[in-house]
């Protein structure tokens, strides 16, 4: 098991090298996609609030599979060709998007009318209480949905090997079929599919707690800035005599 592990190591690595290349692309196209509709659906016009629920409908009611094949094997009859990898990154990003759009939407939906009654009262214009009050407190609160989303776009890239893609999963397929070791190969791709997601799941709560404002650290005062007085009990209790 260990020979053959050390014989497989660099074809698998190769794969592997192509399925985080992958992965690093589709995630921040995924998430760029949910702040947009989800932005679109809260604050845009009727006509847009119209597309973008459409959108959201399309790409996550569609199986990603479907998806996949008419972005590869389709779109080129009308003279769009996409490469394998061009394919599995447009693939992944817009139906990613389409989930992180109803996390951010239930967040941007969550915060008080008041702080962008507050910005307002500030002189801010909507785009700007938005960007700079309404949109990062959102982020936050969705970073659980939106991590689990991200756990679930490195599962399914796994797909991206029907789209010719040689990922991690393909490579393994190949080694598979040529070998006849099928237990052997795909349980070391499954392997190594769990430690990206462990690794990543530890990323994602260390980054929530970080976030979290009970356990944000309090900003350093800057030199000459005066600290609050601490009274220490027996003062206190010396002044509540005086006042009795």
């Amino acid at each position: 098991m260990i020979r053959f592990f050390l014989d497989i190591l660099p074809e698998l690595g190769a794969g592997l090298a192509v399925t985080l290349k992958l992965i690093v692309c589709s995630v921040p196209l995924g998430v760029l996609m949910g702040v947009i509709v989800a932005m679109s659906r809260t604050y845009g016009p009727r006509p847009v609030r119209f597309l973008a629920a459409s959108y959201q409908s399309v790409f996550r009611g569609v199986p990603l599979l479907v998806q996949l094949f008419i972005l590869y094997y389709t779109l080129p009859r009308f003279g769009l060709l996409l490469s394998p990898f061009a394919a599995a990154v447009a693939g992944f990003g817009l139906c990613s998007g389409a989930y992180h759009s109803e996390y951010i939407r239930s967040a941007l939906l969550s915060i008080p009318t008041s702080q962008m009654e507050a910005a307002y009262a500030l002189g801010m214009k909507k785009i700007t209480a938005i960007r700079r009050v309404i949109l990062p407190q959102a982020l936050r609160r969705s970073l659980g949905g939106c991590g689990n989303e991200i756990v679930s776009l490195i599962k399914y890239s796994s797909l991206a090997y029907l789209v010719t893609l040689v990922d991690l999963t393909g490579a393994g397929k190949q080694i598979a079929y040529r070998s006849f070791r099928f237990f052997e190969t795909f349980l070391i791709v499954g392997l190594i599919y769990l430690a990206m997601v462990a690794v990543t799941s530890s990323g994602l709560r260390a980054l929530e707690f970080h976030l979290d404002p009970e356990h944000a650290r309090p900003w350093p005062l800057a030199r000459g800035t005066a600290r609050p007085i601490r009274r220490s009990r027996k003062f206190a209790s010396k002044e509540g005599h005086i006042e009795s």
